[in-house]
């Protein structure tokens, strides 16, 4: 088969133009296509992971964005107490917007010896040593520090909070890297309040034999008759329910990756069409100088998958390229989406790509094959 192909690109070449936007239009539709499912597969990863499974989040009752949870951080002395608990890190997080946004500003302020226990980050500018030294100082997420275009040692500031990006990171967490990372303690006194002893939730960090639904219970029921009632699920469930109606839009978009792929099967199925009705004199050619209507089948058919692989390779690679330099992400009440490219999503957008050429070309490709020798000769036009 593959000494047909320079006849086919002569072919797909004296059509150009038609080529040209056969492919393009399909690079638009694989491009979105794979947006989609970068932000579908950011959705899961932050949800659906062994840790958030096993840790806990103690959060104020009845409260949503973060300015608006206060929690007294003596509350860590009691859950330390508990055989269930091996670590209780206390966090207080300042975001510049609590509604859906793509440009939100997300700082966690944290123990530093915490932050280096509990988050897998990999400093590639900076020193970890300058972040422990200084009170002001902050760890950017790498997606963060590319998309505002800062650089280490420059000084950032989001409303009353200004800090000195002593480091920028990485992270196997792709939501990890759209934060800001500083010292608990400058956090709590940042905004020009005194908020010392106060953070925003505890994170509960339990063993692998716990009860998670049981320890949540009874850590509610210790602080209901506090000075302030909690609400404490685990992390997973807790970013769900941040994210519900966010995740219930996400999911929906789930149908724009169908349309996009019947996008692509219509298009490439068109301009298979309009070939084989501009070719069906050369077809009887073809046939004339000894080709079987199997091989002119098939010809038919990898030229439409050519094309669809062509315009799939082109979305897929622009689609791939824009997220990992953009570092597009989504915040809600100071939860990240990241929109991290995969490349399992990358070879599923190309196989999909392939597998519309391919059907694409059948009924073309059957249509050319079973045209008659004598009456293709006699075609005109």
């Amino acid at each position: 088969m593959f000494k047909y192909f320079p006849y086919l690109i002569k072919g797909l070449w004296g059509h150009r133009t038609r080529t040209l936007l056969t492919v393009s239009g399909t690079a638009v539709a694989l491009f979105v296509f794979c947006f989609v499912n970068a932000v579908q597969h950011g959705l899961s990863e932050l949800t659906n992971n062994k840790q958030a499974e096993r840790t806990l989040i103690v959060f104020q009752e009845n409260r949503f964005c973060p300015q608006s949870s206060k929690l007294p951080q003596d509350y860590t002395r009691y859950l330390s107490e508990q055989p269930e608990i091996t670590d209780v890190v206390p966090i207080k997080v300042f975001t510049n917007n609590c509604r859906a946004s793509l440009d939100s500003i997300v700082f966690q302020g944290m123990p530093a010896e915490k932050l280096k226990k509990h988050r897998q980050l990999e400093i590639v500018a900076g020193q970890w040593s300058a972040f422990e030294q200084q009170q002001d100082a902050a760890l950017m997420g790498q997606a963060v520090a590319q998309r505002r275009g800062i650089q280490v040692g420059e000084k950032f500031t989001i409303g009353d909070v200004s800090v000195v990006v002593a480091g920028v990171f990485t992270s196997n967490v792709a939501a990890e890297e759209s934060l800001i990372y500083t010292h608990l303690d400058f956090l709590q006194r940042a905004k020009g309040q005194n908020e010392v002893g106060i953070v925003t939730q505890l994170e509960v960090h339990t063993t692998e034999k716990a009860n998670v639904d049981s320890l949540a219970a009874r850590i509610d029921q210790q602080f209901r008759g506090g000075p302030v009632s909690t609400t404490t699920r685990t992390k997973g469930m807790f970013q769900t329910d941040t994210l519900a109606d966010l995740a219930e839009l996400i999911g929906f978009i789930h149908y724009l990756g169908f349309a996009c792929v019947g996008l692509v099967l219509g298009l490439v199925a068109t301009t298979t069409v309009m070939s084989v009705q501009d070719r069906i004199q050369e077809h009887g050619v073809l046939q004339t100088i000894g080709l079987r209507p199997r091989r002119i089948f098939q010809l038919v058919v990898f030229e439409s998958t050519l094309l669809s692989t062509l315009g799939g390779i082109l979305g897929i690679g622009l689609g791939m390229l824009y997220l990992y330099i953009s570092g597009l992400s989504v915040s809600v009440e100071g939860i990240t989406i990241a929109f991290r490219p995969s490349w399992e999503w990358g070879i599923l957008g190309l196989l999909t790509s392939i597998l519309a050429g391919l059907l694409a070309g059948l009924v073309p490709g059957m249509q050319a094959a079973q045209t008659k020798i004598v009456n293709a000769l006699q075609h005109v036009g």
